[in-house]
This record gives structure tokens, sequence and C-alpha cells, in this order.
């Protein structure tokens, strides 16, 4: 009777010797936690679709920002929700704007923090699209304007990165050449530059009170059947100047992080969206699935496909087990 040589068993005997040989690992650094800042004090609203998470007043921010510096997490990015919203997105760019009062808050409490914002107008905007409403659409070249005004204004505040995540052709040239006109040369953009018009942004909508008002974002985000043309999205992003690329949502597209890995020299990110976060609570909830386990593969699962940035919700959660 012949044995194999080859035992692969061998190399799985403990944990000891698969932490050893482990192929890829995770780091509280390579997470950026996603948070929601409303105007007010001592508010902490929980976001019904997304347990654990919350819309947070300045100062409550400030303090959920400590926690996540004190477990070593690589950051976190900031959605803001106005008091009050019009056609012209105007509290996106307004120099005392909630996500602009709430950068120069942290910045002052947490210095070392570093801090990333998202630089988009869905949750400034009365009618929930992402840009200026021209004919029923979203007027691309008019809304650049917005969002260089915003991305200047967040790096004034405070901001280390700016995060686009409209999906308007030539954004992030106007941004680049924005901050460099306004002095702003070390102001990183990560660019939401691979980002489909998906079914796991529903939760999100809750938490940032952003659904559009009538339509869809088809017409701007990118069709999920297409793989090629996220590659050409993210090399146009590439050759504006983006630092750092995205691809939105993690899960369901973790060949397009492999290929970005593979084609582009510059840090992939990819964001662990609302949805994705929300079913597998609920499966948790219902004692379908083992939270930490469950947490860490999906985790895993994103980091293996190649991406050196996760932007996840479970940030805390993962980072404590790390620890």
């Amino acid at each position: 009777m012949s044995f194999p040589i080859h035992r692969k068993r061998r190399l799985r005997v403990s944990e000891p010797m698969r932490r050893m040989v482990r192929e890829n690992h995770l780091e509280p650094s390579q997470f950026v936690l996603p948070l929601f800042v409303v105007p007010g004090e001592g508010i902490r609203k929980p976001i019904s679709s997304m347990p654990g998470n919350f819309q947070l007043s300045i100062d409550e921010l400030v303090k959920e920002c400590d926690k996540a510096h004190a477990l070593g997490i690589g950051g976190v990015i900031l959605f803001g929700i106005p008091d009050a919203k019009d056609d012209s997105a105007s509290g996106a760019y307004a120099e005392e704007g909630i996500v602009q009062r709430a950068l120069r808050a942290v910045r002052r409490a947490l210095p070392k923090l570093l801090l990333i914002t998202d630089v988009c107008n869905c949750e400034y905007t009365s009618h929930g699209h992402c840009g200026k409403i021209v004919n029923g659409d979203v007027d691309n070249d008019a809304t650049l304007e917005w969002l260089a005004a915003s991305a200047v204004s967040h790096a004034r505040a405070g901001a280390d990165i700016v995060a686009p995540s409209d999906m308007m052709d030539g954004r992030v040239a106007a941004i680049r050449g924005a901050l460099d006109q306004s002095g702003f040369q070390n102001t990183a953009i990560l660019a939401y530059a691979a980002k489909y018009a998906s079914a796991f942004y529903g939760p999100f909508r809750e938490a940032a009170e952003s659904a559009p008002q009538f339509g869809d974002r088809r017409t701007y985000q990118m069709d999920p059947a297409n793989g090629r043309e996220a590659m050409h999205e993210m090399e146009l992003d590439f050759e504006e100047g983006a630092d750092l690329l995205m691809v939105k949502p993690a899960l369901p597209y973790l060949d397009l992080i492999r290929q970005a890995r593979d084609r582009f020299p510059v840090p992939i990110s990819a964001y662990q969206v609302s949805g994705e976060f929300s079913m597998l609570m609920a499966a948790v909830e219902r004692g379908w699935l083992e939270y930490e386990r469950a947490m860490m593969e999906s985790l895993i699962s994103i980091r293996r496909a190649g991406a050196d940035i996760i932007l996840t919700y479970f940030a805390c959660d993962a980072a404590r087990l790390l620890g």
C-alpha cells in the first residue's frame, strides 16, 4: 500500500504551525472605519439596518475616533449629514459644514489619527443625487466644481486624504488641480475608481440619509456586469493623479481587486459596504453564522484578493481580535 509523499496536513497540525505558514495577514493598520457625523451635541443615534453603528454628533465622533486610534486602526473616513439640504449641495463645501467642523475637532483631539473624507454630494442635495441636475440627469462638468470646492475645504479643515465617490468623469484631475492651486500638494486622493451601481448600498442610504428622490444612479455608477470597464476607470483615475484606487463593493468584486492589484503600482483599497456588513450581521443574529469567524473570513478574503486597505464597519471588532 503506497502513501502520499506530500501530506499538506502536516502544515495544519496546530495553530502555531498554521500561523507560521499563513500566506496573508490582517493588521489593524489596514482598516479604515467609516463614521457618520450629524449636527448637535450628545447624539448617538442607532442605525437600525447596521447594528452597532450610529449617527454621531461631533463630541461623540471624537470619542469614537479615540477608540479607533487606541486600537491601532489605520484611519477613519467621515460622512456628513447636514441639518439642511439644497439643490446646490452647499453644505458639502461650506467652511462651516458638518464634515469641516468635525475634521477640525478630531484634528485638535487626535493630531496623529489619519483622517479621510468622502467627497460627494448625495448627502447634501435635496434630490439625493451626486451632482447638479440638468434636464433630469446629473451634469458631469458642472458637478466637478462642487467636488473640487469640497476637497479643498476638507483639506483646509485637516483631511489627510480626500476620497471622491461620485463617479463623475474627470473628477480626480479637477480635484488634484484645485488642491495644488490652494497649496495642498501633500493631500492625497483616494479615488472610488470602480464604484458599481450595487444593490448592497441600502443600509448606507439610511445611515447617510442619501437615497435618491427620483430615478437611480446607473448613469454614473458602473454596471455590475462589466469588468474590463473597471480597469479602464481605474487607469483613467491613476493617470489623472489618484494616489490610491478603490473597488466598491468588495466581496462581490474580489476578481477586480485582484486584477487591480496586479495592474497598478499604487495602494489598492476595497470598501466592504453596508449591505455586506448587514447581511452578515443578520445571519449572526439568527444564529446561522459565528460572528468572529465569519467577520474575519470575510476580511481575509478581501486581503487575499489583493487589497492593501479595507474600509469596513468591522474595523474595531476585528482590531480587538487581532490585538
